[in-house]
């Protein structure tokens, strides 16, 4: 049992730091990739031999138990070989696997390929860069604009791609460095099922129904711990959590709001608005107070926010997983 917690705390420490000083390169080889051609290849395959609702739906259930279950298990069982043979090689292969389900480092490079541009006046080449990492039309955006979308995606992004990833490492770890493994690319998995096929509208309405259910559900504990989290750091944390209760119920999605409100009351802006998906108008809740504007600098506050969660939640496990050692 030591040498298990001893393996799940270097496994998280090393995996935080591959994370924070190398990230994922594009042209790098990732396991969302992977999971992103199960997901297109499967989803394509359901969509033309599947034309009742009922039937869709059930697809979307074995693709997403597929898809969860299968990374889950290839990913423990790769760690679980590896420490058979070497646990300096089983810790390894940890690291890199769980190093994989982080996106810190991977969420501030985004919103700087945005950023360069813009603060070089070349509005064409932002709009360009943010359409890689958003889903909505951005061809017309102007500054304003441009900054609410990267401080969205920065705020939205920190629990699904950073926190909950993490949640899920801390809560496997405190069985092996096998399940801190497993547990992170299960969510991992739930969390790129909900981004590809979890939409309200066709054609993966009835596709995705369950994915996006079950990421919903998965990601409701770790959001509200994010959103507590960042509320401690702004000093005011009832008037932040004031605030979410005010204005995040009002978006259609249980996290997403709580997520980005939690970020605007404490970096004292306002997020929401309209929007424009595919020529589509739809128009966001406002959340937060406009008390500032939105400039890069607040941008660099969001992930210095994300970055002092992150490392605070991991400090805490470790002391979790030395009072079991």
């Amino acid at each position: 049992m030591t040498l298990e917690i001893e393996a799940a705390m270097i496994t998280l420490i090393l995996a935080g730091l591959v994370d924070a000083l190398i990230g994922d390169p594009w042209e790098w080889p990732h396991p969302v990739k992977v999971m992103g051609h199960v997901i297109t290849t499967y989803s394509q395959w359901s969509l033309q031999k599947h034309d009742a609702a009922w039937k869709q739906r059930l697809s979307g259930i074995v693709l997403a138990l597929l898809v969860i279950v299968g990374s889950s298990t290839i990913a423990g069982g790769l760690v679980c070989l590896s420490l058979q043979i070497s646990w300096l090689l089983g810790v390894g292969l940890a690291v890199i696997l769980l190093a994989s389900c982080f996106a810190q480092r991977s969420l501030g490079e985004a919103a700087k390929d945005v950023l360069r541009p813009l603060q070089q006046g070349d509005l064409a080449v932002a709009r360009s860069q943010l359409a890689r990492y958003v889903g909505r039309d951005t061809a017309d955006l102007d500054q304003a604009e441009i900054l609410r979308a990267v401080l969205e995606t920065v705020s939205e992004n920190a629990t699904d791609g950073v926190m909950a990833p993490l949640f899920y490492a801390l809560v496997g770890a405190l069985i092996s460095p096998v399940c801190s493994v497993a547990f992170a690319f299960a969510y991992k998995a739930a969390s790129t099922l909900d981004s590809m096929v979890g939409y309200r509208e066709p054609p993966y309405r009835d596709l995705g129904w369950f994915s996006a259910r079950l990421e919903d559900g998965l990601t409701w504990l770790p959001c509200r711990l994010t959103v507590a989290t960042i509320a401690l750091q702004s000093g005011r944390p009832l008037r932040v959590w004031r605030l979410c209760r005010q204005d995040a119920i009002a978006d259609p999605s249980p996290n997403s709001g709580w997520s980005e409100c939690a970020y605007a009351a404490t970096l004292r802006v306002q997020l929401g608005g309209v929007n424009r998906y595919r020529g589509v108008t739809k128009v966001k809740p406002l959340l937060g107070s406009p008390d500032r504007d939105i400039t890069p600098a607040v941008v660099a506050e969001a992930l210095k926010l994300t970055r002092h969660s992150f490392w605070l939640w991991l400090s805490l496990g470790l002391v979790a997983l030395l009072s079991l050692r």
